[in-house]
């Protein structure tokens, strides 16, 4: 039974395009994501903090990429318009084969330009307002990223930006396929960006006592599900994904990754920072997911867990997993590589996923070294990719604030 059938168009992901910790294009983050090679390192711009390594974006030369328009741009929306422009020419997507104005964009992010707010604010202190710089504003703010994506391929449909903390990226994908099967386009360049590695968003981040101090070995600090892992480590980096109705993307014949087949989201409505421990709101936004993409727990063989590598979210996750589909789905959670993402993180994530749905190919958790003896034992992929049939995949995030986002993809 299609899609059509049901009353609802099908809706596709042509294109892919991703600048990351393990790559700044997809084929080379795909590769280090299925070898589990961890990004993490010490970073400069951390130096003297009390945790002074990241995951880094690696190999991306704003110049080079963008040219004079990158000094007029903070890094996050460097990432997402060179990300756009990449998923753009991975769909064949063209002036003579979309409408602009049926083309929209939906980006999330959940901290905008936050190293340029960190450095005009040291240039105010230090040098006083004169040597503040006039493109502040439209450099920082934080829906500027997809104003970018819209000015920089020419598009006049709908643009939007979403934050939902580190379910942005996620979110951000539910609403392309709202958008989409409402008819209000045609197609829908959606994903995540954030570029928050600062000094102040990290000391934040180790005030509250949510990074890894594994100071000593940065590759190991970033260990999902693992039964020593201590906090998450920061990651910057973008993803877009070009998500069109599957109609549009025949008649320009253009072979998907994958399908959309559905979202969720719900509210833990619990704690400015710490998820819902009986995890309960999270499992409604994983059950609206599959619900609205008419399949059973049963079909799902993959999550991509949205597990950052802390030992409370981590275990909540597992025990709703558990829960929902218990041992017979395989479980990943790739940010053993790259880090958190934070809001660019459920667009990196649903990326791979589409990949591993493509492919048959499920990456590895990297760091996993050994089961958390308090956890359900399910079955976390590690040591090497799996290689195995994935019809169906889920890939879930959550956030600050209590927001939860689930996206569930299907074969072609």
């Amino acid at each position: 039974m299609t899609a059509h059938s049901l009353g609802r168009p099908e809706v596709v992901i042509t294109g892919i395009g991703m600048v990351t910790p393990a790559g700044a294009d997809t084929s080379t983050a795909w590769k280090a994501v299925c070898a589990g090679q961890s990004a993490a390192a010490a970073d400069p711009r951390l130096a003297g903090l009390g945790v002074d390594f990241c995951c880094a974006v690696a190999g991306f030369d704003p110049d080079l990429v963008l040219g004079e328009d990158a000094r007029r741009m903070d890094p996050f929306t460097q990432f997402s318009v060179a990300a756009a422009r990449a998923a753009a020419a991975d769909a064949g997507l063209t002036e003579g084969n979309r409408d602009a104005a049926r083309t929209g964009v939906v980006l999330g992010t959940a901290v905008g330009g936050q190293g340029t707010w960190e450095e005009q604010g040291r240039r105010l202190h230090d040098r006083g307002p004169r040597a503040v710089n006039p493109l502040t504003v439209p450099k920082a703010i934080g829906n500027i990223a997809a104003g970018a994506v819209a000015m920089d391929l020419g598009l006049h449909g709908p643009s939007l930006t979403v934050s939902t903390a580190c379910a942005a990226g996620t979110t951000a994908l539910g609403y392309a396929l709202d958008l989409l099967r409402a008819g209000r386009c045609d197609v829908v360049l959606a994903g995540g960006t954030e570029a928050a590695v600062t000094p102040l968003v990290s000391t934040a981040f180790d005030r509250l006592k949510a990074l890894s101090r594994r100071r000593d070995d940065p590759a190991h600090a970033s260990r999902p599900f693992d039964r020593q892992r201590d906090g998450f480590v920061l990651g910057e980096g973008a993803a877009v994904l070009v998500v069109e109705r599957a109609e549009h993307a025949r008649a320009r014949g253009w072979r998907p990754y994958a399908r959309l087949l559905g979202y969720g989201a719900s509210s833990d409505a619990h704690h400015l920072t710490a998820p819902d421990p009986s995890g309960r709101c999270a499992q409604l936004a994983l059950q609206q997911a599959l619900e609205d993409a008419r399949v059973h727990p049963s079909d799902v063989r993959l999550v991509n867990a949205h597990a950052t590598s802390t030992p409370q979210g981590d275990a909540v996750e597992a025990r709703l997993i558990e829960r929902v589909f218990g041992t017979d789905a395989a479980i990943t959670s790739t940010k053993g590589v790259t880090g958190h993402m934070l809001g660019a993180a459920g667009a990196v994530e649903a990326a791979l996923t589409a990949l591993s749905v493509d492919q048959g190919v499920i990456p590895p958790t990297a760091n996993f070294e050994a089961p958390d003896a308090a956890l359900p034992g399910i079955d976390i992929v590690h040591g090497a990719p799996r290689t195995v049939p994935v019809p169906v995949a889920v890939s879930n995030s959550f956030g600050f604030g209590g927001h939860n986002a689930v996206v569930v993809l299907g074969s072609v």
